[in-house]
């Protein structure tokens, strides 16, 4: 055999090497031709709503019913704050209500004592009016009796006098009738005052009832516990993070880079792998997409306002939601990574009629 016979079959290999790796760089960018219409991401995690549990008043510890990781019902207790100091305060602000409402109630009488002393001295001056009419009447009787003589001028002096005195006692029960009703007035001007304070003992009464109801922290809803950091004697205070409540709804978000998400819309189904459950494949469906990508909700935002410029392709997060019926969702927890595949071309559900 010639020499180039052997090196004809030694330049294959290499030649078949050389296809094989162009393929996989083509698979690798989907090129042509390896395009799909599928697009894939490993850049997708499970989420869930992790609800931080603090408590809203100051205190000590007494009593921790659960454990790491429980299961509990919304209404159970997680951590019960001693209340014995809030238990005080709020028979404290009972207490200040029934004065306040027993004020108003002393308020109710003085004002009936008031209109009944109106009353009186409107009494006195209708007496004192008759009283003048008869002194009146009894000098015109006399005046023309001392004029013939027939009486005496004593006697007129007399009834003058009496005249005079029924005015002056007219005058004073008029008077006694305008200090009454001035009385009352300034009686009846505390009322808002009283009830003001009426009203401001019942809140206080509402707030310290709050602030015992605040020593049980309870569960907001239905979940699995984290971990419980709170321990019996340890003194907290408002906003003190004792542990967290997971509730059992879970869901999908993808980052998907920019580059990817034409033809993707809401209701297209999705498959996706799962690293925890041995790459076991769930579905779900897309749900909506996020008014803006990751970087645009950074603490840090870059400024690409300057010459070193170089183009990244941005993610927007995909929320994805997870068919029901589907056993291994019990065990998906938040912050699991997952692979989500989308077929864009793929017609997305219709809403049911």
């Amino acid at each position: 055999m010639s020499l180039n016979f052997f090196k004809s079959r030694a330049t294959i290999p290499v030649l078949l090497v050389g296809v094989a790796g162009v393929l996989l760089v083509l698979h690798a960018w989907r090129l042509p031709p390896f395009t799909t219409t599928e697009e894939v991401t490993d850049n997708a995690y499970v989420r869930g709503l992790v609800t931080v549990i603090s408590p809203q008043v100051a205190g000590y510890v007494t009593e921790i019913p659960v454990q790491d990781y429980m299961e509990v019902k919304q209404g159970a207790l997680l951590v019960q704050i001693d209340d014995r100091i809030y238990r005080q305060k709020l028979e404290q602000a009972r207490a200040t209500l029934a004065s306040s409402q027993a004020n108003l109630t002393n308020l109710a009488v003085t004002i009936e004592t008031r209109e009944a002393s109106i009353a009186v001295s409107r009494a006195q001056v209708q007496n004192a009016e008759a009283v003048l009419t008869k002194a009146d009447a009894d000098n015109d009787r006399i005046a023309p009796l001392v004029a013939s003589n027939i009486q005496s001028r004593a006697t007129l002096v007399t009834t003058q006098a009496a005249l005079q005195q029924a005015r002056a006692g007219l005058a004073q029960a008029r008077a006694s009738v305008t200090v009454a009703e001035q009385n009352l007035a300034e009686t009846q001007a505390t009322r808002a005052t009283l009830e003001a304070s009426v009203h401001n003992a019942e809140a206080a009464v509402r707030l310290a009832e709050i602030d015992l109801q605040n020593t049980r922290v309870v569960a907001p809803e239905d979940g699995r516990l984290g971990e419980v950091g709170a321990r019996v004697g340890q003194y907290v205070q408002a906003g003190t993070q004792l542990t967290t409540v997971v509730p059992p709804r879970r869901w999908v978000v993808a980052n998907y880079k920019e580059t990817q998400l034409a033809g993707m819309q809401p209701g297209q189904p999705v498959r996706f792998t799962v690293d925890a459950l041995g790459g076991a494949e769930m579905r779900g469906r897309i749900e909506r997409f996020s008014p803006a990508t990751g970087s645009e909700f950074s603490v840090i935002r870059a400024d690409n306002a300057t010459g070193n410029f170089t183009k990244v392709a941005q993610r927007l997060p995909v929320r994805i939601s997870i068919d029901e019926g589907q056993e291994l969702a019990a065990r998906l927890r938040p912050g699991m990574s997952v692979i989500a595949h989308i077929d864009t071309a793929a017609a997305p559900a219709t809403a049911a009629p």
